[in-house]
This record gives structure tokens, sequence and C-alpha cells, in this order.
């Protein structure tokens, strides 16, 4: 087949990879020209995916894939279109902000030919693909969906950095407008996609068809929405533990001993691309869902909260020198999105503290250009507040934070032998 992939981020240019090594002629659009250059010369733009650049090095070499930022390129040939461009939330309203993906799905329209299957991978809000792309592209093409075109749902469900471990382990959903699309849609996903054996399933691993668009919107927002409203009941256990001299993660492991509690673990910040924005689309249709909007108000409260309890410990903070300890939201990840850095800078800020960010992954001028002073490690400081679960900081010790006052590990990640003698609290009470 022809495979045209929108937009090559973390998720696209792996997709695209995926595709090609299964035999396929494969063309990625990207609107950035410098990713289009990088890809054409073999070279992943964003380090990190394991395999990626080893892969991309092949296909490109053999001429399996290749990178553009002409949709007129890329599109009219294509017998399957894949999209994978970001959607956003506006921070105000919560609302999800279509911007980019209607950009992308005008383009896509524009040079539309008929017979072509298109897959929307972007997580959206429930009866986007029917109520808002069908419409969109049969206006635009002059074609008609179920006849002319098919359109499918399928929805990425990668962690980054093991995208192609994750492509085999998990069954991919699609939900389509027609049956004859959720047949095209089976067929595509089945020659460019290969599954592991998952006996733990009720059923074969592979594409699962799940009846609807609708129905396999709902099943990725589910899957996330569940994380960030059990990360929220674990933040509430822990506060509440913390409050009452009760170890929080000794009380979640009981737990957990028995097979139908799956309690998480709590936290200082819940970020990435996906848990903290994922919940406020399915919102966006069920206005209703009280326990998804307590859950995710209560995760975003965390650093504040923490940021608190370090205040009232220590009397004040103002006039002291703070530092975050990790800009990345998830340890070993190079990536900020929705991390927790940004409110607890903001919250230390507020309660009057001068402000500095570490992190192994970023050099002093990347933290500048994210608007931060950077730490140096065995530089004088008074409060440290760990925010990222970084593999470097396990074995932190108060030698390499002269003069601290307090460690608060937002993370329970640190040695509490190693800090006996140096004030040191832990989200969730266990010091």
């Amino acid at each position: 087949m022809n495979i045209a992939v929108v937009a090559l981020g973390k998720i696209g240019l792996p997709l695209a990879v995926q595709f090609a090594e299964s035999g396929h002629n494969v063309t990625g659009v990207d609107v950035n020209e410098r990713t289009v250059d990088l890809i054409n010369s073999g070279i992943e733009p964003f380090p990190g995916e394991a395999h990626l650049q080893k892969k991309l090095a092949n296909v490109i070499s053999s001429g399996d894939l290749r990178a553009t930022s002409s949709y007129a390129d890329a599109i009219p040939d294509a017998d399957a279109v894949v999209i994978v461009v970001p959607l956003f939330v506006d921070e105000e309203t919560a609302e999800p902000v279509f911007d980019w993906m209607d950009a992308a799905t005008t383009s896509l329209a524009e040079h539309l030919s008929p017979h072509t299957l298109i897959s929307y991978e972007t997580t959206l809000p429930v009866g986007t693909t029917r109520t808002r792309w069908k419409p969109m592209i049969e206006k635009l093409s002059g074609l008609t969906e179920g006849s002319d075109f098919h359109l499918v749902f399928s929805p990425e469900r990668v962690y980054s950095g093991r995208i192609f471990e994750d492509l085999r382990k998990y069954p991919k959903l699609i939900g389509a407008l027609t049956d004859e699309g959720a047949r095209l849609a089976c067929d595509f996903y089945e020659t460019t996609l290969q599954f592991d054996e998952r006996p733990d399933l009720k059923r074969p691993n592979g594409v699962w068809d799940l009846g609807s668009a609708e129905a396999s919107e709902m099943a990725k927002l589910a899957e996330t929405t569940y994380r960030d409203v059990n990360i929220g009941l674990a933040n509430q256990f822990g506060v509440y533990a913390a409050a009452n001299g009760i170890d929080v993660y000794q009380v979640i492991e009981a737990c957990n001993s028995q097979p139908f509690s799956h309690i998480h673990r709590p936290g200082i910040a819940v970020g990435g691309h996906c848990i903290p924005v994922y919940p406020r689309l399915y919102l966006s249709t069920d206005p209703d869902a009280d326990i998804v909007r307590t859950a995710r108000a209560f995760n975003a409260s965390m650093p504040e909260r923490l940021v608190k309890q370090a205040a009232d410990l220590l009397g004040s903070l103002a006039g002291m020198k703070a530092v975050v300890l990790g800009a990345a939201y998830r340890g070993g990840v190079k990536e900020t999105a929705f991390s927790g850095v940004f409110p607890t800078a903001e919250a230390l800020k507020a309660y009057g503290a001068e402000v500095f960010v570490h992190d192994p992954l970023y050099t002093d001028e990347e933290l500048r250009a994210l608007g931060f002073d950077p730490y140096t490690l065995a530089d004088d400081i008074d409060v440290a507040i760990l925010q990222t679960d970084h593999a470097e900081y396990r074995d932190l010790s108060p030698d390499q934070l002269p003069g601290v006052k307090l460690l608060v590990d937002g993370r329970a990640i640190t040695n509490s032998e190693v800090w006996t003698g140096t004030p040191r609290i832990v989200v969730g009470g266990a010091a």
C-alpha cells in the first residue's frame, strides 16, 4: 500500500517507520521543514525513542519511507492516511483546541482521492470523528464518506520511549462509521502491525473492532481518565495518611496484595501529553462527570499542597533559596508537557522563595529557555522539592544540597536512611 502519515512527531514518526518496516510505501507529512530534512537524512529529530534511529535509517536507506511538507505530494496517491496531529486543551476554559487538527484535515481533504481510508489516531472527544471530521472532509473534498472514502478512529495506545514494544503488546482498537470502513481498517492494521501473544486476554491480541467510532473514542478516554482518577484517589489517601501519621505506601501495598485492588501511587504532579489532558476531553462531552472533575482538580492541587506543607514546617519560605529537582514530567524522558515543575515553581514564588531548577537531562541554557534559573548540585540551597523521578535522584544525599533545611520528596524515591538527621517529608507521609 501507499500510506501517508500526517505529523511526524513522537508518535507519528515511529508509526511511519513501523508501516514502512511492514513492507509498505510510506510518505510522512510534517509542516516543520527541519523535521522533514532530518528524517530524509535518516536522522531522528528527537532522541530517546528505543530503536527509532536504527529503524529510521534502514527504511530511509531502502526508500520505503520519505518525508515531505507537501500534502499535495503525499495525499493523492495514498491508499490510507493516518493522522497523528496534536490536539490541545485551553488552559483557562479546559476546552479542546482543534486549530492544528482542523488545518491538517483541511489540507488532507483538499487533496483527497476516492477510495482512501482515513484513520485518526489523535485522542478525541467522543463524537468528533462523526460530527466534525466527516462533514468537514465531505464538504472540502466533494466526496461522500462510506462510498468514496472511509473514516475510522483508532487511538494510539503507546508510551513514549517504548513505542515499538507497545505497538506489539496492546490490541489495536478501531471504530468506523460503516461496516465497510471497519473491514478496511481491520485489514489495514493487520497488514501494518504485528502482535505479541497475550494469554492474559480473553480474545486474541490483534485488531479489535469496537463497533463504532464513538466506542473507540471513549475507550481511549476511559483508559487514561481511569489513571487520573486512580491517582487522584491515591493522592487523597496520601494527604489523609500524612495528616494522621500513616505510611500510605504500606497501606497501598497491603491493599494491592488482594487482586481486586489496583491503587496507584500518590505524587506531586500528573504530567505528560495524556493523563492531565484526556480527562478534560472526556469532560468536554460529559459535564456531569463529577468524579472525573474532582480527581483532576485534586491532582492539579498537589504541587501547591506540598509547597504549603513545606512553608508550614519551616515557618516561612520568604527569602529562601528553593530548588525544584526535575523539569521533565516523567523520569528519564526529556519532555516538559504539563510538567509539575511549572506549578511547583509558581507556588514557591508565591510563598516568597527564590526558585531554581535542576534536571540532569537539560542544560543550563535549556532550563533558561523554559524560564527557569538553573541550579547546580553542591550549591547552597535552603529547600529542595523533588518533582521528577529521575534515576539520578534515587541516591540523592544532603551533602549534594549544602545547607538544605528540608527535602520534599514528591515521588517517594529517596532513601530515608541517607536523610537521617535532615528534615525530609514524602508525599503520602512515609518519612
